[in-house]
């Protein structure tokens, strides 16, 4: 059974051993990357989620809370491990953090920014209710911002 994990002493490890398939690695951090910046945004409620089913972690995922304007959540990282992809976990995983983000009420959205290439994520998304915010980071210029209306 698919569940939402904190990350522990007992199984960082296996979660930063998680990889992606060669052609996805430039689409989300490694998963140490993930662990870190899980650790730097925790002034904004940073927190990262080991995937698990049946005691086997199969993927990890980072939420962190926007601080300025406008307030939200935002999905900064998500991913399955390559050997556990096509199996559902990435749409089973997806639905437990948006359940858990519903059910915490902090904000009524959460965000995520994703590669216009990366056209299975965008499905993903689109999938769970997720759709083009309109807004562009001048930063990443490549990346649409989508936005998931949680009420």
């Amino acid at each position: 059974m698919i569940r939402l994990a904190d990350i522990t002493e007992d199984n960082w490890m296996d979660v930063a051993s998680l990889s992606v398939k060669d052609s996805q690695k430039g689409y989300v951090a490694p998963a140490v990357g993930i662990l870190a910046r899980g650790y730097v945004y925790r002034g904004c409620n940073g927190r990262v989620y080991a995937i698990e089913d049946d005691g086997v972690i199969v993927g990890a995922a980072l939420v962190r809370e926007f601080t300025d304007e406008p307030l939200g959540y935002d999905l900064q990282e998500f991913m399955i491990d390559g050997r556990f992809q096509g199996r559902g976990y990435g749409s089973a995983a997806l639905s437990l953090i948006l359940e858990e983000l519903r059910r915490e009420g902090h904000y009524d959205h959460v965000e995520v920014c994703v590669k216009k290439t990366d056209a299975e994520a965008i499905r993903l998304y689109e999938k769970h209710g997720f759709v083009d915010s309109g807004y562009i980071d001048e930063d990443v210029p490549d990346a649409l911002n989508m936005i998931c209306y949680l009420s």
